[in-house]
């Protein structure tokens, strides 16, 4: 995959060459000369621009990236400008850093669907979800066995645990089943509330979008995805 990450403080940094770590295609962009040096041979492509200046962001292959992170942390009104401009260029996947409540609130009232939170989650979950198709979540247990949550691919659905032969084939464990589902609030709104379903049975069968969340080896779980 090609990835875009603007911003090379510690978390654009570390999740650039995390990514690149895995095979990822890699351009890092900060305005900072010293940042980009310091990942030059160390990620894919480093460029030295302002991206919150239109003119300058344009010049990015945009179209021809698959993710667009805004690392952007220590200047709300860059990462703010710059989340704009990719929304504006309609880049395929946009994930944009926050750093506070009310920078979350701003990002979410343009239309950033994904928030990342530095301070609260690491790189390293980060890297994992953006490199699986499908992960939603991760927990990491150690370097090698993670608990993760997945959306069931579209070739499982509507076959059943056995079916599929998550233990058999992929030596892994379906330790339950979230489904995401519609209410109404006291308030008349439309709200999505996620049910879990306890640990599923052999005959318990697939539907689209239930999540799965599955424990086993990081291998075996890049194998199922």
């Amino acid at each position: 995959m090609k990835f875009i990450i603007i911003g090379l403080g510690n978390f654009g940094a570390s999740l650039s060459q995390k990514l690149t770590r895995q095979g990822h295609e890699v351009i890092g962009v900060d305005q900072r000369i010293e940042r980009v040096t310091a990942l030059k041979e160390k990620i894919t492509h480093t460029i030295c621009l302002d991206a919150a200046d239109e003119a300058a962001f344009l010049t990015l292959p945009l179209r021809n990236t698959d993710i667009v992170v805004v690392g952007i942390g220590e200047n709300e009104g860059a990462n703010i400008m710059v989340t704009a401009l990719c929304k504006e260029a309609g880049v395929k996947r946009l994930i944009s850093r926050a750093v506070n409540h009310l920078h979350e609130k701003v990002l979410q009232a343009i239309g950033v669907d994904e928030i990342a939170h530095p301070e609260e989650e690491s790189a390293e979950r980060w890297s994992k979800r953006l490199s699986m198709t499908d992960l939603i979540d991760s927990f990491e247990l150690n370097s090698q066995y993670s608990i993760v949550e997945v959306l069931v691919p579209s070739r499982q659905v509507g076959k059943t645990i056995m079916d599929v032969g998550f233990r058999e084939k992929y030596e892994l464990l379906v330790l339950t089943i979230l489904k995401n589902t519609r209410k109404e609030s006291s308030f008349g709104k439309s709200i999505v509330t996620t049910i879990l379903h306890g640990i599923p049975r052999p005959d318990t069968v697939l539907e689209q979008d239930d999540i799965l969340v599955l424990y086993g080896h990081n291998d075996n779980i890049k194998s199922f995805l």
